[in-house]
């Protein structure tokens, strides 16, 4: 399964903004947007019955993460709410995600969303990985177990960095999605994000799904931003 959209992470702090900018894109256009944290804590479940309501799927980004029986509760409620795909990170273990993963069945009111696992955050550099978190070896061997087991544990896919994607399509299967943020522009600012490629790249070495934010949501021109990178991503596309 390939993503032809770039994801647009709405990365807003109020329902008013999220409108602003939506309105700036052609209704015509078919627009997958993210909710983090940020906008669901100021927005609540209301943004994503909106958002739904204007005909966008939505990737609802809350990387749950807690006991099982909590874990369960939540993407209960998140199924109930119709988001297309979340996020639960594997770091809870597989009682964890199977949780999820029956939380999700039982929540769901016609498709059942795709449920991602977190495996290392793009902001994470391999010296924090070994020397912060204590976790030993590569990078590229964290993010495979993690894939591994949250596959057996019944996840539809991974958050990671294009640079890992590849190496999980060929080590877990190209039937697995590999969504990944860090995506910026040739040129452009990397910000907080410490393993970056760009769309084109993306596209060429695996990813299944690009997520971006600020290139899009900071520019001038949100809608020429937009066309832009979902041009260079499909450039890159390769055939799963």
């Amino acid at each position: 399964m390939r993503i032809d959209e770039p994801i647009i992470a709405l990365d807003f702090p109020s329902q008013e903004n999220v409108t602003d900018f939506l309105d700036r894109f052609p209704v015509s256009e078919e627009l997958y947007v993210k909710v983090g944290m940020e906008l669901y804590y100021a927005a609540g479940p209301d943004i994503v019955r909106l958002l739904k309501s204007r005909g966008l799927r939505v990737f609802l980004d809350l990387k749950l993460h807690d006991i099982p029986h909590t874990v369960e509760a939540a993407a209960r409620v998140i199924a109930s709410l119709g988001a297309d795909m979340c996020t639960v990170h594997a770091a809870g273990g597989s009682d964890m995600l199977k949780a999820a993963r029956s939380g999700l069945d039982a929540g769901s009111r016609g498709t059942t969303p795709l449920m991602l696992a977190i495996t290392q955050l793009t902001s994470t550099s391999q010296e924090q990985l070994n020397t912060e978190l204590q976790v030993p070896g590569s990078m590229r061997d964290s993010v495979l177990g993690l894939a591994r087991m949250a596959k057996g544990a019944g996840a539809d896919g991974v958050v990671c960095s294009a640079l890992e994607a590849g190496d999980v399509a060929a080590k877990v299967g190209t039937d697995f999605l590999r969504v990944t943020p860090g995506i910026r522009p040739a040129g452009a600012a990397t910000g907080d994000q410490a393993r970056v490629v760009t769309p084109q790249r993306a596209g060429q070495i695996g990813s299944s799904a690009i997520v971006v934010g600020r290139p899009i949501t900071q520019a001038d021109n949100p809608y020429s931003a937009y066309t832009a990178i979902k041009t260079a991503w499909n450039e890159g596309e390769q055939n799963d």
